[in-house]
Protein backbone atom coordinates (compact mmCIF):
# COMPACT_ATOMS: atom_id res chain seq x y z
CA UNK A 1 0.00 0.00 0.00
CA UNK A 2 0.85 3.38 -0.66
CA UNK A 3 -1.47 5.32 1.10
CA UNK A 4 -1.97 6.03 4.49
CA UNK A 5 -5.32 7.15 6.75
CA UNK A 6 -9.10 6.79 6.01
CA UNK A 7 -10.22 10.49 6.17
CA UNK A 8 -7.25 12.44 6.27
CA UNK A 9 -4.89 10.56 3.77
CA UNK A 10 -1.38 10.83 2.57
CA UNK A 11 -0.71 8.68 -0.89
CA UNK A 12 3.41 9.30 -1.35
CA UNK A 13 5.69 7.45 -4.33
CA UNK A 14 9.12 7.43 -5.71
CA UNK A 15 12.22 6.13 -4.40
CA UNK A 16 15.91 6.82 -3.33
CA UNK A 17 16.92 7.19 -7.34
CA UNK A 18 14.19 8.49 -8.87
CA UNK A 19 13.62 11.42 -10.03
CA UNK A 20 11.84 12.89 -7.27
CA UNK A 21 9.41 11.61 -4.39
CA UNK A 22 6.45 13.11 -3.61
CA UNK A 23 2.63 12.99 -2.63
CA UNK A 24 -0.90 13.89 -2.67
CA UNK A 25 -3.01 14.49 0.57
CA UNK A 26 -6.64 14.50 0.91
CA UNK A 27 -8.94 15.17 3.01
CA UNK A 28 -7.49 18.18 4.79
CA UNK A 29 -10.20 20.77 5.52
CA UNK A 30 -10.37 23.97 3.48
CA UNK A 31 -9.27 27.21 5.31
CA UNK A 32 -5.92 25.91 7.03
CA UNK A 33 -3.43 28.04 6.85
CA UNK A 34 0.08 27.16 5.57
CA UNK A 35 3.30 28.44 6.90
CA UNK A 36 5.51 26.66 4.52
CA UNK A 37 8.57 27.95 6.46
CA UNK A 38 7.34 25.69 9.06
CA UNK A 39 6.91 22.96 6.66
CA UNK A 40 10.25 23.03 5.27
CA UNK A 41 11.98 23.42 8.80
CA UNK A 42 10.00 19.88 9.89
CA UNK A 43 12.18 18.84 6.35
CA UNK A 44 15.03 20.23 7.23
CA UNK A 45 15.15 18.18 11.05
CA UNK A 46 15.03 15.24 8.97
CA UNK A 47 17.26 16.02 6.09
CA UNK A 48 21.19 14.62 6.75
CA UNK A 49 23.05 17.23 8.40
CA UNK A 50 26.66 17.33 10.13
CA UNK A 51 25.70 15.24 12.81
CA UNK A 52 28.12 12.60 13.14
CA UNK A 53 25.83 10.16 12.85
CA UNK A 54 24.42 11.22 9.39
CA UNK A 55 24.65 10.00 5.76
CA UNK A 56 27.32 11.51 3.21
CA UNK A 57 24.47 11.82 0.98
CA UNK A 58 23.41 15.41 0.62
CA UNK A 59 19.71 16.52 0.13
CA UNK A 60 18.34 20.11 0.05
CA UNK A 61 15.25 18.79 0.21
CA UNK A 62 12.87 21.34 -0.55
CA UNK A 63 9.77 20.59 -1.14
CA UNK A 64 7.59 21.80 -4.17
CA UNK A 65 3.68 22.39 -3.75
CA UNK A 66 1.76 21.79 -6.88
CA UNK A 67 -2.40 21.96 -6.21
CA UNK A 68 -4.14 22.13 -3.19
CA UNK A 69 -3.68 25.50 -1.64
CA UNK A 70 -3.87 29.03 -2.79
CA UNK A 71 -3.05 32.50 -1.00
CA UNK A 72 -1.65 30.81 1.97
CA UNK A 73 -4.73 28.52 2.76
CA UNK A 74 -5.75 25.24 2.07
CA UNK A 75 -8.98 25.25 -0.71
CA UNK A 76 -9.75 21.78 0.61
CA UNK A 77 -9.04 20.15 -2.32
CA UNK A 78 -6.11 17.47 -3.14
CA UNK A 79 -2.55 19.01 -1.90
CA UNK A 80 0.10 17.08 -4.39
CA UNK A 81 4.12 18.06 -3.82
CA UNK A 82 7.12 17.29 -4.77
CA UNK A 83 10.82 16.68 -3.35
CA UNK A 84 13.94 16.36 -6.06
CA UNK A 85 16.27 13.86 -5.71
CA UNK A 86 19.31 15.24 -6.75
CA UNK A 87 22.27 13.16 -4.75
CA UNK A 88 21.57 10.16 -6.87
CA UNK A 89 25.11 7.91 -6.32
CA UNK A 90 23.51 4.29 -6.78
CA UNK A 91 26.12 1.84 -5.23
CA UNK A 92 26.51 0.04 -8.30
CA UNK A 93 29.30 -2.82 -6.81
CA UNK A 94 26.53 -3.96 -4.20
CA UNK A 95 23.76 -4.08 -7.25
CA UNK A 96 23.55 -8.13 -7.27
CA UNK A 97 23.96 -8.57 -3.09
CA UNK A 98 21.38 -9.69 -0.58
CA UNK A 99 22.23 -7.19 1.53
CA UNK A 100 21.69 -8.30 5.17
CA UNK A 101 18.25 -7.39 7.08
CA UNK A 102 17.61 -4.95 4.01
CA UNK A 103 14.63 -5.87 1.66
CA UNK A 104 17.03 -7.04 -1.15
CA UNK A 105 14.97 -11.10 -0.19
CA UNK A 106 12.01 -10.02 1.12
CA UNK A 107 11.30 -8.06 -2.39
CA UNK A 108 12.56 -10.48 -4.78
CA UNK A 109 10.41 -13.21 -3.19
CA UNK A 110 7.39 -10.92 -3.21
CA UNK A 111 8.35 -9.00 -6.58
CA UNK A 112 10.42 -11.39 -8.65
CA UNK A 113 13.31 -8.38 -8.94
CA UNK A 114 16.86 -9.81 -10.18
CA UNK A 115 19.34 -6.77 -8.13
CA UNK A 116 18.88 -4.25 -5.88
CA UNK A 117 18.04 -1.86 -8.35
CA UNK A 118 14.04 -2.65 -7.43
CA UNK A 119 13.94 -1.93 -3.97
CA UNK A 120 14.39 1.77 -3.56
CA UNK A 121 10.78 2.18 -2.22
CA UNK A 122 12.08 0.65 0.79
CA UNK A 123 14.11 3.27 1.40
CA UNK A 124 14.31 5.69 4.05
CA UNK A 125 14.31 8.24 1.87
CA UNK A 126 10.82 8.02 1.55
CA UNK A 127 10.02 9.49 4.82
CA UNK A 128 10.48 12.62 3.67
CA UNK A 129 7.24 12.64 2.07
CA UNK A 130 5.51 11.70 5.61
CA UNK A 131 7.07 14.40 7.42
CA UNK A 132 5.22 16.64 4.42
CA UNK A 133 2.52 15.26 5.29
CA UNK A 134 2.70 15.11 8.98
CA UNK A 135 3.79 19.15 8.80
CA UNK A 136 0.11 19.87 7.38
CA UNK A 137 -1.55 17.50 10.03
CA UNK A 138 0.51 19.58 12.49
CA UNK A 139 -1.30 22.70 11.36
CA UNK A 140 -4.70 21.18 11.04
CA UNK A 141 -3.95 20.03 14.70
CA UNK A 142 -2.46 23.76 15.87
CA UNK A 143 -6.82 24.91 16.19
CA UNK A 144 -7.61 22.96 18.44
CA UNK A 145 -3.97 23.08 20.64
CA UNK A 146 -2.75 19.61 19.62
CA UNK A 147 0.80 19.32 19.84
CA UNK A 148 3.34 16.50 19.32
CA UNK A 149 6.86 16.51 20.56
CA UNK A 150 9.30 13.26 20.29
CA UNK A 151 13.11 12.90 21.68
CA UNK A 152 15.60 10.48 21.72
CA UNK A 153 15.80 8.27 25.01
CA UNK A 154 18.83 6.59 24.40
CA UNK A 155 20.95 4.54 21.48
CA UNK A 156 21.21 0.87 22.05
CA UNK A 157 24.41 -1.02 22.23
CA UNK A 158 23.42 -4.18 23.55
CA UNK A 159 20.61 -6.44 25.18
CA UNK A 160 20.61 -9.42 27.04
CA UNK A 161 18.33 -10.23 30.00
CA UNK A 162 21.00 -9.62 32.17
CA UNK A 163 22.61 -6.80 31.16
CA UNK A 164 19.63 -4.89 30.20
CA UNK A 165 20.15 -1.58 28.10
CA UNK A 166 23.93 -0.36 28.06
CA UNK A 167 24.11 3.81 26.72
CA UNK A 168 26.80 3.72 23.45
CA UNK A 169 29.49 6.44 23.80
CA UNK A 170 28.77 8.59 21.48
CA UNK A 171 32.37 9.49 20.06
CA UNK A 172 33.21 5.55 19.78
CA UNK A 173 31.41 4.11 16.75
CA UNK A 174 34.28 4.53 14.08
CA UNK A 175 34.76 0.82 14.26
CA UNK A 176 32.05 0.82 10.99
CA UNK A 177 29.45 -0.83 13.01
CA UNK A 178 26.32 1.00 13.80
CA UNK A 179 23.18 1.47 16.47
CA UNK A 180 19.67 1.27 17.33
CA UNK A 181 18.03 3.78 18.99
CA UNK A 182 14.78 4.27 21.78
CA UNK A 183 12.45 7.12 21.07
CA UNK A 184 9.98 8.65 23.29
CA UNK A 185 6.81 10.91 21.82
CA UNK A 186 3.88 12.40 23.69
CA UNK A 187 0.93 13.90 22.43
CA UNK A 188 -0.80 16.83 24.02
CA UNK A 189 -4.33 18.68 24.48
CA UNK A 190 -5.84 15.45 22.83
CA UNK A 191 -9.90 15.44 23.58
CA UNK A 192 -11.53 12.61 25.22
CA UNK A 193 -12.92 9.75 22.40
CA UNK A 194 -10.72 9.53 19.41
CA UNK A 195 -10.55 6.03 18.31
CA UNK A 196 -13.17 3.25 17.57
CA UNK A 197 -13.97 -0.01 19.75
CA UNK A 198 -12.35 -2.84 18.45
CA UNK A 199 -10.25 -2.99 15.56
CA UNK A 200 -9.91 0.75 14.89
CA UNK A 201 -8.48 2.07 18.11
CA UNK A 202 -6.57 5.22 19.00
CA UNK A 203 -3.63 3.02 20.17
CA UNK A 204 -3.50 0.64 17.27
CA UNK A 205 -3.61 3.05 14.45
CA UNK A 206 -0.51 4.51 16.44
CA UNK A 207 1.14 1.10 16.74
CA UNK A 208 0.48 0.46 12.65
CA UNK A 209 2.20 4.48 11.65
CA UNK A 210 4.88 3.87 13.54
CA UNK A 211 5.71 -0.22 12.53
CA UNK A 212 4.99 0.80 9.00
CA UNK A 213 8.81 3.39 9.90
CA UNK A 214 11.66 2.06 8.38
CA UNK A 215 13.92 -0.26 11.08
CA UNK A 216 11.27 0.05 13.65
CA UNK A 217 11.21 -3.00 15.66
CA UNK A 218 9.11 -2.11 18.82
CA UNK A 219 6.19 0.14 19.76
CA UNK A 220 4.67 0.12 23.15
CA UNK A 221 2.25 2.65 24.62
CA UNK A 222 1.43 4.06 28.80
CA UNK A 223 3.71 2.13 30.76
CA UNK A 224 3.66 -0.88 28.04
CA UNK A 225 6.02 -4.21 28.99
CA UNK A 226 6.32 -2.48 32.33
CA UNK A 227 3.04 -2.92 33.23
CA UNK A 228 3.21 -7.11 33.13
CA UNK A 229 5.87 -7.02 36.21
CA UNK A 230 3.14 -4.34 37.89
CA UNK A 231 -0.37 -5.69 39.90
CA UNK A 232 -3.61 -3.92 39.47
CA UNK A 233 -3.74 -2.43 42.30
CA UNK A 234 -0.63 -0.23 41.49
CA UNK A 235 -1.63 0.09 37.54
CA UNK A 236 -5.22 1.13 37.23
CA UNK A 237 -5.54 4.95 36.60
CA UNK A 238 -8.03 6.05 39.43
CA UNK A 239 -10.54 8.77 38.60
CA UNK A 240 -11.19 12.03 41.44
CA UNK A 241 -14.67 13.13 41.54
CA UNK A 242 -14.34 15.87 39.01
CA UNK A 243 -13.27 13.13 36.11
CA UNK A 244 -9.74 13.96 36.32
CA UNK A 245 -7.18 11.10 36.41
CA UNK A 246 -4.56 10.25 39.63
CA UNK A 247 -1.85 8.44 37.44
CA UNK A 248 -1.72 7.99 33.54
CA UNK A 249 -0.38 4.56 33.37
CA UNK A 250 -2.70 3.76 30.35
CA UNK A 251 -0.66 6.78 28.88
CA UNK A 252 -3.70 8.29 27.51
CA UNK A 253 -6.13 5.56 25.75
CA UNK A 254 -8.79 3.01 27.36
CA UNK A 255 -10.47 0.65 25.52
CA UNK A 256 -8.74 2.10 22.30
CA UNK A 257 -10.17 5.49 23.04
CA UNK A 258 -8.53 8.52 23.77
CA UNK A 259 -9.28 10.14 27.77
CA UNK A 260 -7.95 13.69 27.57
CA UNK A 261 -4.64 12.45 29.30
CA UNK A 262 -1.37 13.36 27.26
CA UNK A 263 -0.96 10.04 24.72
CA UNK A 264 2.77 8.75 25.69
CA UNK A 265 4.52 6.02 23.91
CA UNK A 266 7.60 4.61 23.04
CA UNK A 267 9.31 3.47 19.64
CA UNK A 268 12.28 0.84 19.47
CA UNK A 269 14.54 0.93 16.21
CA UNK A 270 16.90 -1.94 15.26
CA UNK A 271 20.93 -0.63 14.35
CA UNK A 272 20.99 0.29 10.41
CA UNK A 273 21.68 -2.68 8.50
CA UNK A 274 24.34 -1.46 6.10
CA UNK A 275 27.05 -1.48 8.15
CA UNK A 276 31.07 0.41 6.94
CA UNK A 277 32.52 -3.27 7.62
CA UNK A 278 32.30 -6.06 5.22
CA UNK A 279 29.33 -8.92 6.14
CA UNK A 280 29.50 -12.54 4.84
CA UNK A 281 26.37 -12.58 2.63
CA UNK A 282 25.62 -13.97 -1.00
CA UNK A 283 24.13 -12.54 -4.04
CA UNK A 284 20.67 -13.21 -6.25
CA UNK A 285 22.59 -16.47 -7.93
CA UNK A 286 23.48 -18.08 -4.29
CA UNK A 287 26.71 -17.04 -4.71
CA UNK A 288 28.67 -16.47 -1.34
CA UNK A 289 29.81 -12.75 -1.53
CA UNK A 290 31.20 -9.18 0.71
CA UNK A 291 28.37 -6.60 1.15
CA UNK A 292 30.39 -3.33 2.69
CA UNK A 293 28.22 -0.06 3.15
CA UNK A 294 29.18 2.84 0.71
CA UNK A 295 29.12 5.80 3.84
CA UNK A 296 25.67 6.97 2.55
CA UNK A 297 23.55 5.74 5.38
CA UNK A 298 23.07 6.37 8.80
CA UNK A 299 25.07 5.30 11.41
CA UNK A 300 21.65 5.09 14.17
CA UNK A 301 18.01 6.56 12.55
CA UNK A 302 18.32 8.95 15.94
CA UNK A 303 17.94 11.69 15.35
CA UNK A 304 16.47 12.14 11.91
CA UNK A 305 13.89 10.47 12.78
CA UNK A 306 11.84 12.36 15.49
CA UNK A 307 9.90 14.40 13.16
CA UNK A 308 9.26 11.30 10.81
CA UNK A 309 7.72 9.72 14.66
CA UNK A 310 6.07 13.27 15.02
CA UNK A 311 4.59 13.29 11.48
CA UNK A 312 3.07 9.90 11.74
CA UNK A 313 1.68 10.74 15.09
CA UNK A 314 0.15 13.49 13.65
CA UNK A 315 -1.39 11.78 10.88
CA UNK A 316 -3.46 9.81 13.22
CA UNK A 317 -4.67 12.03 15.01
CA UNK A 318 -5.52 13.94 12.11
CA UNK A 319 -7.63 11.40 10.78
CA UNK A 320 -9.40 11.23 13.70
CA UNK A 321 -10.00 14.90 14.20
CA UNK A 322 -11.40 14.88 10.78
CA UNK A 323 -13.97 12.21 11.70
CA UNK A 324 -15.21 13.86 14.67
CA UNK A 325 -15.43 16.72 13.17
CA UNK A 326 -17.76 15.12 10.56
CA UNK A 327 -19.35 13.28 13.20
CA UNK A 328 -20.09 16.66 15.01
CA UNK A 329 -20.20 19.76 13.01
CA UNK A 330 -19.42 22.38 15.81
CA UNK A 331 -22.59 24.57 14.20
CA UNK A 332 -24.89 21.86 14.79
CA UNK A 333 -23.96 20.67 18.25
CA UNK A 334 -21.81 21.70 21.37
CA UNK A 335 -20.75 18.87 22.07
CA UNK A 336 -17.81 18.86 19.90
CA UNK A 337 -17.17 22.15 21.70
CA UNK A 338 -17.11 20.94 24.99
CA UNK A 339 -14.85 18.40 24.28
CA UNK A 340 -12.86 20.66 22.27
CA UNK A 341 -12.58 23.29 25.02
CA UNK A 342 -11.77 20.67 27.86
Amino acid sequence: MNSFGTSFILSDYGGTYDPYIGGVITGCPAGIEIDFEFIQSELFRRAPSQHPYSTQRRETDIVEFLSGIDKGKTLGKPIEFRIPNKDLQPDKEMLNILKPSHASYTYKMKYGITDNSGIGRASARQTACRVVGGAIAKLYLKKFGIEIVAWEEVKWRMWDGDCGMEIAKQTSNDDGDTLGALVQCVIKNLPAGLGEPVYDKFDARLAYAMLSINACKGFEIGKGFVAAKMKGSEYNDVQNPDFSFQSNNDGGVQAGITNGQEVYFSVAFKPIPTLQMEQNTIDFERNPATCFGNKRNDKCVAPRVLPVIEAMAALVTADFMVQLMQKYPPQETTQTEEIIDK
